[in-house]
């Protein structure tokens, strides 16, 4: 078992984005098996080599900002996500606009016909229709 570790001391090791690439080889892995398109089969285990790379590198500056920017990313796309599940719960009751100013989303109750609307966080007036 110490072999093991000495072996792993300085080396990257897992992180979120090699679990991420597995998930994705499996993905693959699992159509290609019941499609038998040879080329999803080839992507799965270039992944999986990938990810082999990438647990035993040495450059550890180099993988952490790799991992790093991948949790950038996978947290853009969550809050981005859930932002639409929000939206998309209330757009019964609310129309969304998009302030031409500063780019922010405002919720305005439906039903009121044309309106003003002005940006809370930039002051900006611009007209629509709930």
């Amino acid at each position: 078992m110490n072999r093991i570790f000495e072996f792993m001391s300085g080396r990257n090791g897992n992180d979120q984005l090699g679990l991420a690439l597995l998930v994705v080889a499996l993905i693959l892995n699992i159509i290609f098996r019941m499609t038998g398109m040879y080329l999803l089969g080839i992507a799965a285990m270039a992944l999986v080599l990938i990810v082999l790379y990438r647990m035993f590198s040495r450059d550890l500056a180099k993988r952490r900002e790799e991992n790093r920017r991948f949790l950038s990313l996978w947290s853009d796309a969550k809050r981005s996500f859930a932002e639409w599940r929000l939206r998309r719960s209330q757009s019964r009751d609310y129309k969304f606009f998009v302030c031409p100013g500063c780019h922010n989303r405002l919720r305005v109750p439906r039903g009121k016909g044309k309106i003003q609307i002005t940006c809370p966080k930039c002051g900006q007036r611009f007209g629509g229709k709930s």
